[in-house]
């Protein structure tokens, strides 16, 4: 891993499903370059040990704390960014927390629980988290800040594996960030949305397990001939909360490794992934 330019010293940065896969690889290189960290999850001893981790990995962190919190409630969300007050207000928030449900089918068989569902955590939750970070940056008289919210390729792609309720829900994160975007745009703030490929995860690859036919059906669609890897995610948003960034707002902010951009893929064996700092 490069040495760290800093480059998000003195900011203050919440990441909500922080504690796993993108969220703490994500705090773990926003803890390198300099932010303060508000790391949220749904869950506590998942929390309190993705702390532990980033500690043991950057033992110089500057300020990282945890807490609780269900994007689905917005007093919750509202709760997590006052709680940054105290710090001098939010400057970047990563949207993150969302949820893939296993019983999220096609147009006949999902069912409407899991369509309500996954539109509450997916959805509903980004508008929060984008609403009391605009609040909080308009309290603090933030000249500049930048919000990110997590969508995925498959708002820009269709899939013969369909996933129904999670597809529209980052179709709608995708419509709603560029909308903020706009809105926002004389304000100094900066909305993005990351759109991941598939990832190298524990979840996927113990769904994927040893059908090999099953697993190739989804490698093939990648010009590296690998899965991304959450690591390669998190650098993306480092960026995008940066000041480095400054001119890019309202993006779709692609990390696919190529995948929406290919027709027939290269044969051969596949790239070297890069490692992950949370394992």
């Amino acid at each position: 891993m490069a040495a760290p330019r800093r480059r998000l010293h003195g900011k203050n940065a919440i990441i909500t499903g922080a504690a796993g896969g993108i969220g703490l690889e994500t705090t773990i290189l926003f803890a390198r370059e300099g932010a303060n960290v508000l790391m949220a999850d749904i869950s506590v001893p998942a929390l309190e040990k993705a702390i532990a981790k980033v500690k043991e990995v950057v033992p110089t962190a500057p300020r990282l704390e945890i807490i609780k919190c269900d994007v689905s409630k917005e007093a919750d969300i509202q709760a997590m960014v006052e709680s940054q007050d105290s710090w001098g207000g939010t400057d970047v928030i990563f949207n993150n927390a969302g949820i893939m449900h296993a019983d999220d089918a096609d147009a006949v068989d999902t069912p409407e629980k899991i369509w309500d569902m996954t539109q509450n955590i997916n959805v509903k939750g980004v508008w929060f988290g984008c609403k009391h970070a605009v609040l909080s940056m308009r309290r603090h008289k933030k000249t500049k800040g930048s919000i990110i919210n997590t969508a995925s390729v498959v708002a820009l792609v269709g899939s013969a594996t369909p996933q129904l309720a999670y597809t529209a829900s980052k179709g709608a994160v995708l419509a709603m960030t560029r909308e903020l975007a706009i809105a926002h745009a004389r304000e100094g703030l900066r909305f993005n949305a990351l759109c991941p490929a598939p990832l190298n995860t524990p979840l996927l690859q113990d769904w994927l397990g040893d059908d090999q036919p099953k697993r190739h059906r989804r490698e093939v669609h990648f010009p590296t001939g690998r899965f991304g890897e959450a690591i390669e995610q998190a650098q993306a948003v480092v960026f995008l909360a940066s000041d480095e960034s400054s001119f890019v707002n309202g993006t779709d902010f692609v990390v696919d490794g190529g995948m929406t951009r290919a027709y027939v893929t290269p044969e051969g064996p596949a790239t070297v992934a890069p490692q992950n700092q949370g394992h």
